[in-house]
């Protein structure tokens, strides 16, 4: 007897709707590989009334004082804490996580990120007003740039809006956001929170695939798009956007390396770095699973690397004990067993290497050694649980494998030598460069890469910035 599934809809215009033409699409369980909702596969009507109504909303939303956005944040804030069990079980259900941990690692970031943003807002920066040509005065005005399109992607659904949203509308925009077709509830449930305190069309929710991302983009209404996903994501993105010169911004994937020096606590790294590798099954652009470790250290820490990810845990979201949950699709997973099974001869799988269980979309935590610089799995984003390690033999070397890849969104540096730490942290060519810890991130720090991991930054006050324009206004002193 089939049971029926749950319906999501988008939210427009302050109010949820279908499809306009009716379609949806299956929305599945990462835990059991089966369906437990739909979605709206939302066309051109839909992108069309979701712009619309955020265009209508942005001139009144756009006036509204900085104090008056920041108070309707703030309200936002105390509603996803009170809210915080329904996101986590949408949440949980969007993506198979641990319950424990998106209760301790999601909510409250997502909380303070959101209060950050508040402040923000009252916190707009420039020069100062001034006589920089005799009997004129220049003062210089930061706009919020108008309507956003923005795309969030399915590893951190919840976050990732927040991601978006807050910047965006802290500085006074409307915001046309587009969650990823595998993982739109949490995101539906957020515009309920989010419509029951914002001006209606001051933020709008379209589900759909990539051909309504594409929409988005390509509308001539938004001012800006934004998105978090793959680089042939954000380069498709930017070749849109170009028709008609819309600013964009783009975070991209990662292949963050992990140099860890022969001073290192072999030990302590070796517990943080699993964590930070296996941490969100490996889904996450700044995991730690590209290591480059000293050859004088290299088998001791192969062996204790090995060793913790055989003691690393994936299962069911609701035991305690587990770190990680399933991949989030069957896409994905079929990802991850590819890179493992074309694994050159020269490489050795010291842990995991396999699928786990026969149902939903588990993967053993991984660790595969002697890997060669130009390795696809050393080049290529994986986003999953493994952790690659390779040699080298001095600092130059280290810098060179480091800096190899098309990416450079974050690294790390294991090392109790702080001068060899800040030539590194110059010499390492990524957005992020964490000493001795690998993937806390804070609301007052940016975070962004460069090369093709993209541009632009989210959180900090340059995130804030990303989301506003500058003009320029000059006055007649003899007027």
């Amino acid at each position: 007897m089939s049971t029926e599934l749950r319906r999501l809809r988008n939210y427009i215009g302050g109010a949820f709707r279908d499809a306009a033409d009716g379609r949806t699409t299956d929305v599945v369980n990462p835990v059991t590989g089966e369906a437990y909702a739909t979605a709206p596969l939302s066309g051109q009507a839909d992108v069309d009334a979701a712009m619309a109504a955020a265009a209508e909303a942005f001139p009144g939303w756009r006036d509204a004082t900085p104090a008056e956005r920041q108070k309707a944040l703030l309200k936002v804030a105390d509603a996803i804490e009170e809210r915080a069990e329904e996101l986590i079980a949408a949440e949980v259900e969007n993506t198979g996580k641990p319950i424990g941990l998106t209760r301790t690692e999601e909510i409250p970031p997502m909380v303070d990120q959101i209060r950050f943003f508040a402040g923000a807002a009252r916190m707009l920066e420039g020069r100062s007003a001034g006589e920089y040509m005799e009997g004129l005065t220049s003062i210089v005005r930061r706009e919020p740039v108008g309507v956003c399109a923005q795309v969030a992607p399915w590893n951190y659904p919840m976050m990732m809006a927040v991601w978006k949203f807050a910047p965006a509308i802290a500085a006074g925009n409307t915001v046309v956001l587009k969650p990823s077709d595998t993982t739109p509830a949490s995101t539906v449930l957020l515009a309920e929170i989010l419509g029951s305190v914002l001006p209606t069309g001051v933020f709008n929710v379209v589900c759909g695939d990539r051909d309504t991302g594409r929409m988005m983009v390509e509308h001539e209404t938004p001012a800006m798009a934004s998105i978090t996903g793959s680089v042939r994501a954000g380069m498709q993105v930017a070749e849109s956007a170009s028709k008609d010169l819309k600013r964009v911004h783009l975070e991209l994937g990662g292949k963050a390396p992990v140099v860890v020096f022969e001073d290192t606590d072999i030990a302590k790294a070796v517990e943080d770095i699993s964590v930070a590798g296996f941490f969100n099954a490996g889904q996450d652009c700044t995991a730690a699973t590209r290591v480059l470790v000293h050859e004088s250290i290299h088998d001791e820490f192969v062996t204790a690397l090995a060793k913790a990810a055989a003691d690393t845990k994936t299962g069911a979201p609701d035991d305690e004990d587990v770190l990680f949950g399933p991949l989030n699709n069957a896409h994905q997973l079929a990802q991850v067993e590819g890179f493992v099974d074309r694994l050159p001869a020269h490489a050795r799988v010291e842990a995991g290497g396999r699928r786990v269980g026969d149902k939903g979309f588990f993967y053993a935590p991984t660790v595969v050694s002697g890997l060669k610089q130009d390795d696809e799995i050393v080049q290529k984003e994986v986003f999953g649980p493994v952790i690659t390690v390779q040699t080298f033999t001095d600092e130059d070397q280290a810098v060179a494998y480091a800096n190899g890849v098309e990416y450079a969104l974050a690294s790390s540096v294991w090392t109790k030598d702080h001068s060899r730490a800040m030539r590194m942290s110059k010499k390492l060519d990524f957005g992020c460069v964490w000493i001795n810890t690998h993937i806390p991130l804070v609301a007052e720090m940016p975070h962004g890469g460069f090369k093709k991991s993209g541009y632009g930054k989210d959180l900090s006050a340059y995130g804030f910035d990303d989301y506003t324009r500058i003009k320029h206004v000059m006055t007649s002193l003899d007027a």
